[in-house]
């Protein structure tokens, strides 16, 4: 028998032309180890089962072809035009396919351990029950690819593209997802157990069923994320975005919840006991059957303040009122007033990181209303002292409020049997920090000293507060407010000026209103 004629390049590399080669494949012969075919045109060619291990295919053209069960494991493949062509059950481990256009490739049932596919382009590829372990996928585009059962364990698919891909039933087990893109992909059934998701966008995607204990979710994007059934036990979800997210019958058991925005999510039947939520708001939840024992409020998550709860008590803590403050004016809100206050709280919030977005606002024909809503109970009187500030009202206003702190601190040093001192320790130490804000700010925010000096900022005000068990307390009304005047846009300054200095005499609620208010907030019990 004649052997074939292979030609040896100058490194000692097989290399061939393209019909040399598909001369000895229609011969049947199927070893083509380390050959060199770099920028070569193989569109739409039939080398089922060949051997290309090894090979240099850099920039070849092998679009549409059929190389379904071929071995290009260590092949080199970078910028290689692939769209369209069929690899299924290929070997292409630790294959270099860095900035490959894989397009609409069939790469089912591949193997593809400790490959690079760095940039490379997959969009609509096939990759259901391939084996990606340990591949690099950095920044790889797999816009509305199917990776069912896919093996990505170790994986890196970091910044990488899965907008509307498959992946049920996937394992992505210890995987690096770090800002990766799977808006409203189906990640169903997965294994993401220990894997890296910080700030991955995981909008609208279906995690039904999957196992995410041990992952790290940290400002992870999961608005409107279907999480039903979902294994997040000790999953990391510090700063994530959980809004009208499903977590029904998930399971968040010490998961750390802390700082995360979950307005609107759906608990409903989820296990939440040991999770760590410090700063998280508990209000506009789902919680019914719920199960929680008990959970943990401290700032690092180290079980030093715990909150535990008896039979139903959790439902209560988790459908909370949210805690306002209402600053209601006695004025139509003119465009000058609207600007300078908007510029004025822009300001105060620089200083001030409660206040963490700005109020809502109501304009009526005569009144105003401006809400600010906060994350707790305990910082009602505080936020209420800095966000008075624009107002004429101001120095009245915080002066009621240090007046019923002092009733608050007497009460508890004459009734031992109060049992809120922590609490109240807490309201201490906030009012405190505010004062101090509160004699920084005002000085140095123009903003501040512009609304000042409008008419609108010395209409007579009344503030009211709003606890998590929906009591209110007024700690302001202005004696002119709600009065009629004849001639109210006409009214001058130094008139306003007049109306406001007689807001000393608002007379307090009384101990008993305030003590209520008081009580009535849910507070960390330690």
């Amino acid at each position: 028998m004649t052997l074939p004629t292979i030609k040896v390049g100058i490194q000692g590399v097989a290399s061939m032309t393209v019909e040399e080669l598909l001369e000895q494949y229609a011969a049947g012969v199927l070893d083509f180890n380390g050959i060199d075919l770099a920028e070569a045109n193989l569109s739409g060619v039939k080398l089922s089962g060949v051997n290309l291990s090894n090979a240099n295919l850099s920039i070849v053209n092998l679009s549409g072809a059929n190389l379904s069960e071929a071995n290009l494991s260590n092949a080199k493949l970078n910028v290689a035009r692939l769209s369209g062509a069929n690899l299924c059950s290929a070997i292409l481990n630790n294959a270099s396919l860095n900035v490959a256009n894989l397009i609409r490739a069939d790469l089912s049932r591949a193997q593809l351990r400790g490959a690079t596919l760095i940039r490379a382009e997959l969009i609509r590829a096939d990759l259901s029950r391939a084996d990606l372990s340990e591949a690099d996928l950095t920044s790889a585009d797999l816009r509305e690819a199917t990776l069912r059962q896919a093996n990505l364990r170790q994986a890196n698919l970091s910044e990488a593209v899965l907008r509307g891909s498959s992946l049920t039933g996937a394992n992505l087990e210890m995987a690096k997802l770090n800002a990766t893109d799977l808006s409203r992909s189906d990640v169903s059934g997965a294994n993401l157990r220990d894997a890296e998701l910080r700030q991955a966008n995981l909008s609208h995607t279906n995690l039904s069923g999957a196992d995410l204990s041990g992952a790290n979710l940290r400002w992870a994007d999961l608005s409107g994320a279907k999480l039903s059934g979902a294994n997040l036990i000790g999953a990391d979800l510090s700063n994530a975005n959980l809004t009208n997210t499903v977590l029904i019958h998930a399971d968040l058991t010490q998961a750390k919840l802390i700082r995360a925005e979950w307005i609107g999510a759906d608990l409903t039947g989820a296990t939440l006991t040991g999770a760590k939520l410090y700063a998280t708001s508990r209000f506009g939840l789902k919680t019914e059957g719920m199960i929680c024992e008990w959970v943990d409020l401290s700032p690092k998550g180290d079980h030093s303040i715990i909150q535990k709860f008896h039979l139903e008590d959790s439902g209560d803590f988790f459908n909370e009122t949210p805690p306002t403050i209402r600053i209601i004016v006695d004025a139509a809100l003119e465009h000058d007033a609207n600007f300078a206050l908007a510029g004025a709280y822009y300001q105060i919030a620089q200083e001030h990181r409660r206040l963490k977005q700005p109020p809502s606002i109501e304009s009526g024909r005569r009144r105003t209303v401006f809400t600010f809503h906060v994350d707790s109970d305990e910082v009602l009187f505080s936020t209420a002292y800095i966000m008075i500030l624009p107002f004429l009202d101001a120095a009245s206003t915080q002066k009621n409020i240090s007046s019923m702190l002092e009733m608050i601190n007497s009460e508890v040093v004459a009734n031992q049997d109060f049992k809120l001192p922590q609490m109240v320790k807490q309201l201490n130490i906030l009012v405190e920090q505010a004062m101090s804000q509160a004699t920084t700010i005002k000085p140095m925010k123009k903003n501040i000293e512009v609304a000042a000096k409008l008419n609108f900022c010395k209409a007579p005000t009344q503030i009211v507060l709003t606890n998590s068990s929906a009591h209110t307390l007024i700690v302001h009304d202005n004696p002119n407010f709600g009065k009629r005047f004849i001639n109210r846009s006409a009214l001058n300054a130094s008139a306003y000026d007049d109306i406001s200095s007689e807001s000393t005499q608002y007379r307090l609620p009384s101990l008993n209103m305030v003590m209520d208010f008081v009580k009535g907030f849910h507070y960390i019990s330690h």
